[in-house]
């Protein structure tokens, strides 16, 4: 058995101070005050002084590691021990390099394919309890939003031209008998 570790860090990596110090803030309210969750980046630590995440890049792997809590990108913020798992050494490696052909950098998302979302794989596959639901509900909510408004952006295409079928129906044979039409 070894332990499972969550390294949590604020996501601080913008050129602008003001962007990063906004980011702080909006961590220290909805996450500190309130509990609600923030901007965050994780990866997970299990054997070893190293923590694995995952990135964008363009080309190979966007799974990589780095000294725990070392990672130059972020804040860091906390460490949370998520359990113990019951594999080896070997096992942990070939997961690693399941993971690391599995999410190839070009096809990080910020909101349905990010670093939160790999350790959440990474800990399902060593047999520990996923990440707490506040590190990723941000991008969970702005995940769930493009889904809704794509929807409900479908649902209206459709209804309007189901309406302007039928208005186009019930107003032609009126324009038929008198000789015009409509191409639209």
């Amino acid at each position: 058995m070894k332990e499972v570790v969550l390294h949590v860090y604020d996501v601080t990596n913008s050129d602008s101070e003001k962007t990063n110090n906004t980011i702080l803030q909006i961590n220290r309210i909805f996450k500190d005050r309130i509990g609600l969750g923030g901007i965050f980046h994780s990866a997970v630590q299990v054997y070893g002084e190293e923590e694995w995440s995952f990135g964008f890049c363009e080309t190979g792997s966007g799974v990589f590691n780095c000294p725990v809590g070392k990672n130059p990108m972020y804040t860091y913020r906390e460490r949370i021990v998520l359990g113990e798992t019951e594999c080896g050494i070997a096992a942990v490696n070939r997961i690693l390099r399941e993971l690391s052909r599995e999410w190839p950098g070009h096809s990080y998302d910020l909101l349905s394919r990010n670093c939160n979302h790999f350790c959440d794989v990474l800990c399902e596959r060593l047999g520990v309890p996923k990440l707490p639901g506040w590190v990723n509900r941000f991008a969970n909510a702005g995940d769930t939003a493009v889904v809704v408004a794509e929807n409900t952006a479908v649902k209206v295409h459709i209804v309007s031209c189901f309406w302007l079928y039928n208005f186009f129906i019930s107003n032609s044979k009126g324009a038929l008998s008198h000789g015009c039409f409509f191409i639209g």
